[in-house]
């Protein structure tokens, strides 16, 4: 069988799996707003031309729709790109051991520091090596190609810095990668053991047990990837890959049966996609982790996009000798819809403007007496 929306299909298909006390409560409004999206249950516009009407039903604007999530992430895209400095960037990525995911999944308010971690290992070489501030922006994924738990950061970094004290750019920063990895290192070992100390921190190990593997793991190397430098254009684009989008694709969901669902999994150790079965209750399973919190958001801001030094960016823009790009304008339903899937649902079958003439109330689409000017029909 195959589905238009399969994910939307899935979830129909495992309510009764998910739809419970047992499953955090964000977690079951987003599958619901998924389930709706697009739907009667939502309610609608009604447009009209001289030569046709039609229905067009409202989305659900969740970050773990497909469709939403994607037309968020383009406009979050456009904004970016308008506040940075037409700067190179480089891609700095951290992982840990494995031993660690099971207890960051069992505790997800630590999860949830993670990337200030991570901006705290790169500011902090930046600072001792050159005495500088950069531009800092920490994108945390829970999940691997094979949808699996598997927590680690993408940053990415300007490949320059602000020395604040004589307030010249420094151009060119040389990012060690065992250093990197030391401090990275440093800053979540150091931040697992205080949270052993503070028993804060849900574990199936005792504490003893807990220390020893902190020690184990301090002793071995971690993987960290730093990237080439890149346009900001390419940084851009680049990081919508990851930011206000579920883990899946809808075309990477190939078929769907009573009982399975064949998945094609990003397969990173030998380049390619492979295809995977699971029962649908599996499926659902392994994405719930994956669905952020309400309010927690998946883009964190570091450097000189913190908050409290982000009067500092119109100072650099001035040293760049760049002008600032003004905020891009915001656009209607219509225009996102076209410029992210590139259909226009305000243009009617002949290519004619649509205006609004009603709206259709969440649930009662199918009722005439919802519409606002009930004469048009």
């Amino acid at each position: 069988m195959f589905s238009a929306h399969p994910l939307k299909q899935v979830l129909k298909d495992t309510i009764a799996d998910w739809d419970h006390d047992g499953t955090p409560q964000n977690v079951r409004e987003n599958f619901w707003k998924i389930i709706n999206c697009g739907t009667v249950a939502l309610g609608a516009e009604v447009l009209a031309s001289g030569a046709e009407w039609k229905i067009v039903y409202h989305t659900c604007k969740s970050r773990f729709c497909p469709s939403c999530g994607a037309r968020a992430a383009a406009l979050w895209q456009e904004e970016l790109g308008a506040g940075l400095p037409n700067i190179p960037y480089i891609e700095i990525n951290f992982t840990m051991p494995k031993m660690f995911w099971p207890i960051l999944q069992q505790n997800p308010s630590l999860l949830r520091d993670l990337p200030a971690l991570g901006a705290a290992a790169i500011e902090f070489l930046a600072k001792a090596k050159y005495g500088v501030r950069v531009i800092l922006m920490v994108v945390q994924q829970t999940y691997g190609g094979f949808l699996n738990f598997y927590p680690h950061l993408h940053t990415l970094v300007s490949a320059g810095g602000l020395k604040i004290s004589s307030g010249r750019w420094i151009a060119r920063l040389n990012f060690d990668k065992h250093q990197l990895m030391l401090a990275w290192r440093y800053a979540l070992l150091a931040y697992l053991d205080e949270a052993i100390r503070a028993d804060v921190l849900k574990s199936d190990l005792r504490k003893d047990e807990l220390r020893k593997m902190l020690k184990t793991e301090g002793e071995r190397i971690w993987n960290v990837f730093i990237g080439r430098s890149v346009s900001k254009r390419i940084v851009v684009d680049h990081i919508g890959r990851y930011i206000r989008k579920p883990p899946i694709a809808q075309r990477r969901l190939r078929r769907i049966s009573e009982e399975e669902i064949e998945y094609l999994a990003k397969d990173t150790k030998h380049q390619r996609f492979s295809p995977v079965r699971y029962l649908k209750k599996a499926f659902v399973a392994m994405l719930i982790p994956h669905v952020l919190d309400r309010y927690r958001n998946s883009m964190r801001y570091f450097g000189l996009l913190a908050p409290r030094l982000k009067n500092m960016l119109s100072v650099l823009f001035l040293l760049l000798k760049q002008k600032r790009q003004p905020r891009p304008l915001p656009l209607s339903w219509a225009q996102m819809t076209y410029k992210t899937f590139g259909t226009d649902p305000s243009v009617d079958s002949r290519g004619e403007q649509m205006g609004r003439v009603g709206r259709l109330g969440p649930a009662n689409a199918q009722d005439r007496r919802f519409f606002t000017d009930s004469s048009f029909l």
